[in-house]
């Protein structure tokens, strides 16, 4: 790869509401590109928001969800073709009967990359993709791994092991139920007072709810690959939950080189340089590999049947929401 200058960005979606967000995207790529961004990383499902999908039927669920090609995509590429950058957002894509949590990366005039949420479970009329998605644009290679995706390292090393020198990581997460020490939601009245008393706001999104969390795991899938990880996040109200946003970049030693600090939408860039990803570790890590010895973790899971959803353990321990009462 080359040098590579990138965005990533945080901001408060509004459910649904395509034309709002899509404004938003707008509005953040014209400062990403006022930052010299050739890309910008915008989160999980930024089109249409995310976590309200979990109370949608089949129907309603069909009737968000777009071709790739449709009306959303159209957009996407207008706005990438006004600043003249390459956008990466998410939509429910429709496919035939079919819908699933898709990420785009969009230019002016092509769709680059296309990649299908591998561990979807927001709602179970979104499907599983069944691949990995590493493509090839302005002399760097760049793959794709949405939230949960990016919780299990076998994806994020076969990632590198196809090539790529970038992963796009947009996610919805943060500030969840959760039995682990200091986890756990984060109340709504810290979010509406965030202006009052940005300090308390502050320390429950830089905690173990939100940052100290993230930073347990993310820098490693960076480090341990030799790849540089660019993070997004919502923040603020997200389908009635409150999320951190939090958005940043790092580096293929594991170490984040920008990131979003206010408590209101916002975009930062980095330079992604080509001599870190030679110089790091992740390459030799990659190549030390033992695969004569990994038999086992190729075999099928013996309580999970093929195609199945994982269980995650936050869905198993979360309060029921108003509208499943």
């Amino acid at each position: 790869m080359k040098d590579f200058r990138v965005a990533t960005a945080q901001f408060e979606t509004r459910d649904g509401d395509k034309t709002y967000n899509l404004s938003r995207i707008d509005e953040l790529c014209a400062r990403a590109i006022a930052q010299g961004a050739q890309l910008v990383c915008f989160h999980e499902l930024s089109v249409t928001g995310y976590t309200f999908l979990e109370r949608l039927s089949r129907k309603e669920v069909a009737a968000l969800s777009e071709p790739i090609g449709g009306e959303s995509t159209r957009a996407l590429q207008a706005i990438a073709a006004r600043h003249g950058i390459l956008v990466a957002a998410g939509l429910v894509e429709r496919d035939g009967e079919h819908c699933y949590n898709c990420h785009l990366v969009v230019s002016g005039d092509a769709v680059l990359a296309a990649h299908r949420k591998i561990h979807e479970f927001v709602s179970p009329h979104l499907g599983l993709g069944d691949r990995y998605t590493v493509f090839e644009t302005l002399d760097a290679r760049i793959g794709i791994l949405t939230c949960y995706d990016n919780n299990l390292p076998e994806n994020a090393r076969l990632t590198a092991m196809l090539g790529a020198d970038i992963i796009l990581a947009p996610h919805v997460t943060g500030c969840l139920p959760s039995p682990a020490p200091g986890r756990g939601i984060v109340e709504p009245w810290v979010w509406a007072e965030r202006h009052e008393n940005p300090g308390r706001c502050r320390a429950e999104f830089d905690g173990p709810k939100g940052r100290g969390w993230l930073m347990k795991w993310l820098p490693a899938r960076a480090w341990e690959n030799g790849v540089f990880v660019v993070y997004s996040n919502v923040l603020g109200v997200d389908g009635g939950t409150i999320k951190p946003g939090g958005s940043l970049i790092i580096d293929p030693y594991g170490e984040v080189i920008a990131e979003c600090r206010t408590l209101e939408d916002e975009v930062v860039t980095a330079t992604l340089a080509a001599e870190s990803r030679q110089l790091a570790s992740g390459a030799s890590y990659i190549r030390a590999r033992r695969p004569d010895l990994y038999n086992k973790m190729v075999e099928p899971s013996p309580h999970l049947a093929a195609g199945a959803r994982p269980e995650v353990y936050w869905q198993r321990i979360r309060p029921k929401q108003p509208w499943e009462k």
